[in-house]
């Protein structure tokens, strides 16, 4: 018999029902889930449920509940064929991201799903991601996994968890991949892109690293930004790293104010991480004289990695290394798929 799924339910918008008596959304009982999405019965295999013992809003997340997912997916991951997170969409690119390098060796499918209207709501948007994240997360090829990767699934795509942005708050297609192509279309028939899904051997038993570290800002570059913006991010307490948000491909004011600004907060071992305003793009330092200067000053580029990667990694390389040399490698290149790899050695 085909080993079971399991759902994890987090929280978030796909989890809520109509309260008959109120009118008011509350999260239903995940245990009859059947009863909410009878299809799920054709599959054939078990569907088994978790829900969290106090599920949040989205946008209440907290970096507690990537570290509870992970060892829930420990926990259970012999026991099950692959896993599917509810989530709320607000914050799902980063809870993804997080999940993709806190998670080693990973050789089954997580995929992060929810919705824009709630599964008991007759339009529902629902019922159709959680359909298909249970196909895919139990879709095996010779007893591997298909897509042995943390991802995000919406509407008809699924892409790679740590390429993922959202990008509308009412569009039933509210995920882009604006840097990597989707690995997987979804429509009458699963269609993968097998050339797209990472499939690098895995030899050592899955663990798991959460002792992630959440001393880090994001400073977003603005016409007219005054000095005293900088100080407020820099002056941090306890601070060690800044996701700078510049534009086009990674380009900033040549102004000596703020470049004094960038190599004061840098003499202060605060690695700084260049990352591009626009959704799709990449950084390339030293392309144009207004990112030369903080190449030279000695920003680390972030290429072609989103925000929401670039706060996780970050989080994750500043808990896991503490040799400044490692750091500077580890942001600088791939870890989990997260930079083309056309920019991993720069």
């Amino acid at each position: 018999m085909t080993k079971p799924v399991l759902i994890i339910y987090t929280g978030g918008t796909i989890g809520m029902v109509n309260d008959p008596e109120t009118g008011a959304l509350c999260p239903f009982n995940f245990d009859q889930i059947a009863c909410e999405v009878p299809e799920i019965k054709e599959f054939g295999f078990t569907i088994d449920s978790y829900t969290l013992p106090e599920i949040i809003d989205s946008s209440d997340l907290q970096p507690q509940l990537w570290k509870d997912l992970c060892s829930i997916i420990l926990k259970n991951y012999d026991d099950y064929r692959g896993f599917v997170v509810l989530h709320g969409t607000d914050t799902m690119a980063y809870s993804a991201a997080a999940l993709s390098f806190m998670l080693n060796n990973l050789t089954k499918p997580v995929i992060f799903t929810g919705s824009q209207l709630p599964i008991g709501k007759i339009r529902t948007d629902g019922k159709e991601n959680l359909i298909a994240a249970i196909e895919i997360a139990a879709a095996y090829d010779q007893e591997k996994a298909i897509v042995p990767e943390v991802c995000i699934l919406f509407g008809d795509k699924l892409f790679r968890g740590n390429r993922t942005t959202k990008i509308n708050a009412e569009s039933f297609d509210a995920f882009q991949s604006f840097n990597y192509p989707a690995l997987a279309n979804i429509g009458i028939h699963i269609h993968y892109d097998y050339s797209a899904i990472d499939y690098t051997l895995r030899t050592e038993p899955v663990s798991a690293f959460c002792d992630v570290d959440t001393n880090i800002a994001i400073l977003k570059i603005f016409p007219g930004m005054r000095p005293e913006v900088i100080d407020a991010v820099t002056g941090i307490p306890g601070l060690k790293g800044i996701i700078l948000e510049t534009y086009g491909s990674g380009n900033a004011p040549t102004n000596k104010v703020f470049l004094n600004k960038i190599k004061e907060v840098l003499s202060k071992g605060i690695f700084v991480y260049n990352v591009t305003q626009c959704q799709g793009g990449s950084v390339e330092m030293g392309k144009y004289e207004t990112s030369r200067e903080l190449l030279n000053a000695g920003v680390i580029s972030g290429h072609d990695i989103t925000t929401e990667a670039a706060v996780c990694k970050m989080m994750y390389v500043l808990g896991k290394y503490k040799d400044t040399n490692e750091i500077k490698k580890y942001l600088n290149n791939g870890l989990k798929g997260e930079i083309s790899p056309k920019y991993i050695g720069f």
